[in-house]
């Protein structure tokens, strides 16, 4: 089985199947959080990851861990988004920004911005590496969308649009690209312990005048069946099990970790 887990400095341990020896894939948001999981994962199991974040720094740091390569880009730039590599034999999108408002009072600005990050910058980026993918006739496309791609949440709206779009995305990607060998999936997990989320948390324990602990059990956990925030590393090895032959015939689909949010 292969490990997604790392070490205490930050480098990736190792394992006994490199199933993914000769491939290339790329992340993006691959500097912290669940990027990171998953481009620590993909290193482990042989693949050479290009790194993708806008946090230039932290990228390097994450890169030089596993043997992979940087690249600092602003994915709400079209145009920085086209120098991404071509080549590429696996894509995690991941990247993502979060602001919570009302409808009525939710920054346009922001919104649209939002829709750039994660939804054009994925198309573009799938849309620039098929042409390689349908050569080669195998590639793997998985798109880190959210519970909130099945599901909506109120003051949530450019996030929940956002995954929404990544999933249909997701599914046309599958069938554009079955004649090919391509498989085109979203992993959806619920919150996930992410600098994003802890963010979330204090702004919410802020708002609300109660701990973080209390957000955690009382908001976030209120629909989950099961009362935990997801680990970085448990979407990675979602995202690890997609990538292998074994997941040859599943495309087109969304891969729950909710812990039964969306059962009801």
């Amino acid at each position: 089985m292969e490990s997604s887990a790392i070490t205490d400095d930050g480098s990736p341990t190792h394992t006994t199947d490199r199933f993914l020896t000769g491939r290339v894939a790329l992340v993006t948001g691959a500097a912290s959080g669940i990027g990171r999981a998953c481009a620590v994962a993909l290193a482990a199991a042989g693949a050479h990851v290009h790194v993708v974040d806008i946090a230039a720094e932290e990228a390097k740091a994450v890169a030089h861990a596993i043997g992979g390569t940087a690249h600092a880009v602003d994915l709400a730039d079209p145009d920085a988004v086209e120098t991404l590599p071509e080549r590429v034999d696996i894509v995690v999108n991941n990247a993502g920004l979060q602001h919570v408002a009302p409808i009525h009072e939710f920054p346009a600005e922001r919104f649209t911005l939002i829709q750039k990050v994660m939804v054009e910058a994925p198309f573009r980026i799938v849309r620039r590496v098929l042409p390689h993918m349908y050569v080669q006739r195998w590639g793997r496309v998985v798109n880190i969308s959210s519970v909130h791609g099945l599901r909506a949440s109120a003051f949530k709206s450019a996030y929940v649009a956002a995954k929404h779009a990544l999933e249909g995305l997701s599914k046309v990607a599958a069938l554009e690209g079955a004649p090919y060998g391509v498989t085109s999936n979203c992993v959806s997990p619920g919150y996930v312990r992410t600098p994003l989320v802890e963010n979330q948390i204090a702004a919410q324990a802020a708002a609300h005048g109660i701990s973080g602990d209390e957000v955690v059990r009382e908001i976030m956990l209120e629909r989950p069946a099961i009362k935990r925030l997801i680990e970085p590393e448990e979407v990675a090895a979602a995202v690890l099990y997609l990538c292998r032959a074994e997941a040859g015939y599943v495309t087109g689909t969304s891969l729950s970790l909710d812990g039964g949010w969306t059962a009801h």
